[in-house]
């Protein structure tokens, strides 16, 4: 039996019945389809290594047609010269060309290509180097539109025809502007073009010249997570988010200029019974840093409200207005939800993501740290009743300031966490993170990552808040030895009475994919663990 990452299957969409092939080793692939197949991602199939722990190396693309053996597959692309680089796989919607992007680290890829019509197969490269991102928005009269940081750390939209693709013949269909571009997509012959302000999301509507044609308005603090379009059509759909009901799905006629409702899910609690608001306070270094704060309405802000503080700040990831179910018994039982969008992330660009990494990793710990001391100065609540949580490079973030600063805790979950940060590499995509992090093989890195490293800061005597790590035992990114390490150092060096425990969650991963059962199971460990030691009734 082939016990390796995740497996693949198809269905057909008439019948809902599963084929007979299976495709293993997949780890982080995209499908592209074509002709009666389609080309995907895959590390090698091996049996023999600790696959939970080996460092991830030798992606490869293969082209699987339908009915037939993983084994029959072919090799479209490999690097043997460069083990560690990940590869994805894409076909332009007129079909026309491959386009293959590789990358080395969370972030920057190059780009090439390949004429799916010519009999030759071979590579052109459009995009050298792993410095900036390049992602495919689609095709406006034969040339390829890209979204782009390169010479626009916030982003813009570039045209780059496949038939003369150097740099000098590329062309600004979008520029870059004061906000952040996040996405875009092409909806008959307009372009649709997702903007951040603020961490809120904003829609403009652009025509294939890149002139300006209008506001798609929606209204309130929110999120765009889901756009939807073809080249072919009038329609756009719009799934719009935010922090108390789910995605509603919006249908835009870009001919009309018409909003429609299409879907909106039938809820049973009144969303309006809470109240979102962002504020902005200032961080050790004197960077203003946006929050949004979700509460009942009604709620008395007098510095005794139970308070989840929640954070990530890293790989260039937003934090936005997001919909998490489980939070709404918090809130509903008159909790403070908090969410500021430190550095690290993606909120204001490229300079916002670098001022939170490596060498200056320690802003995001201070900004979520003033994040905290706002909402005791103002009131919302207080250090026994304030608790912390993040997940992956947020279950970092929550075992580094629970140890910098333990006294403005009651409670820390630090979930899936990297906290040794001195061998983070050494285990499956861990290397990839070095971007953020830098890594402990260098000096200077190594003196600054010992600093923060949670696994290796923690002291005697000292009065930590309530910890509650959870993991699983098959996480193959962030391996769960972290979590082991770190519970387990906590455990023998806390001499208090506060709990210090840990939540192994058996045959599961990384988050991604769990069964309903299980995430029902752990969430209800964890506001349980929550409420008790913020003194909340269930």
């Amino acid at each position: 039996r082939v016990l390796f990452r995740s497996e693949m299957r198809i269905m057909e969409s008439k019948t809902q019945k599963a084929l007979k092939e299976v495709l293993r080793g997949i780890k982080m692939s995209s499908t592209a389809w074509y002709q009666d197949g389609f080309f995907y991602s895959r590390y090698d199939l091996d049996t023999t290594k600790a696959i939970f722990t080996l460092k991830n190396e030798n992606h490869k693309i293969y082209y699987h047609k339908l009915y037939s053996e993983q084994s029959a597959d072919s090799l479209v692309y490999e690097d043997q010269e460069h083990p560690l680089r990940s590869f994805s796989a894409l076909v332009t919607e007129d079909n026309n060309y491959l386009l293959l992007f590789a990358s080395e680290e969370t972030s920057g890829n190059n780009v090439m290509l390949q004429n799916l019509k010519s009999p030759k197969k071979t590579w052109l490269q459009l995009v050298k180097g792993f410095d900036h991102d390049f992602s495919y928005i689609g095709t406006v009269n034969g040339k390829l539109l890209f979204m782009t940081n390169y010479k626009a750390p916030k982003n813009r939209l570039v045209l780059i025809d496949p038939k003369a693709p150097a740099e000098s013949n590329w062309k600004d269909l979008v520029p870059e502007s004061n906000d952040i571009m996040r996405d875009a997509v092409i909806a008959l012959n307009q372009v649709i073009v997702h903007y951040m302000k603020d961490a809120c999301s904003v829609l403009k509507q652009f025509d294939q010249q890149g002139t300006f044609k209008g506001d798609i308005k929606i209204g309130e603090i929110g999120t765009i997570d889901g756009l939807s379009a073809s080249e072919k059509d009038t329609n756009l759909f719009i799934s719009f988010t935010n922090f108390v009901s789910p995605a509603v799905i919006y249908r835009y006629n870009v001919v009309t200029n018409r909003l429609f409702n299409q879907f909106k899910s039938q809820l049973p609690y009144d969303a309006n019974q809470f109240e979102t608001k962002q504020v902005f306070y200032t961080s050790k270094d004197g960077t203003k840093i946006p929050m949004f704060i979700v509460h009942k309405k009604g709620v008395v802000i007098d510095g005794n409200n139970p308070t989840l503080l929640f954070g990530y700040g890293g790989f260039n990831i937003s934090k936005t207005p997001e919909f998490k179910p489980e939070r709404l018994v918090f809130l509903m039982k008159g909790g403070v939800l908090a969410v500021p969008c430190i550095r690290g992330g993606g909120e204001y660009g490229s300079k916002w993501h670098e001022d939170g990494t490596q060498l200056k990793k320690q802003n995001v710990f201070d900004d979520f740290i003033a994040a905290a001391e706002y909402l005791i100065s103002n009131k919302y609540t207080n250090p026994s009743k304030l608790a912390i949580s993040g997940r992956s490079n947020g279950g970092l973030l929550i075992g580094a300031v629970m140890l910098q600063r333990p006294e403005l805790f009651k409670v820390a979950l630090p979930a899936v966490g990297v906290m040794d940060m001195l061998r983070y590499h050494k285990f499956t995509i861990g290397w990839s993170w070095k971007g953020d992090y830098g890594t402990s093989d260098d000096s200077l890195q190594f003196k600054n990552l010992i600093k923060y490293s949670p696994l290796h800061n923690i002291k005697e005597n000292v009065e930590y808040p309530c910890t509650f790590v959870t993991t699983g035992d098959h996480d193959d990114r962030v391996v769960p030895a972290h979590s082991f390490k770190f519970a387990a150092t906590l455990q023998n060096k806390y001499k208090g009475n506060r709990p210090m425990l840990i939540r192994i969650d058996s045959n599961a991963g990384h988050g991604a994919g769990k069964p309903k059962f299980k995430l029902i199971d752990e969430q209800a460990d964890i506001f349980t663990f929550l409420f008790y030691n913020l003194g909340m009734s269930l």
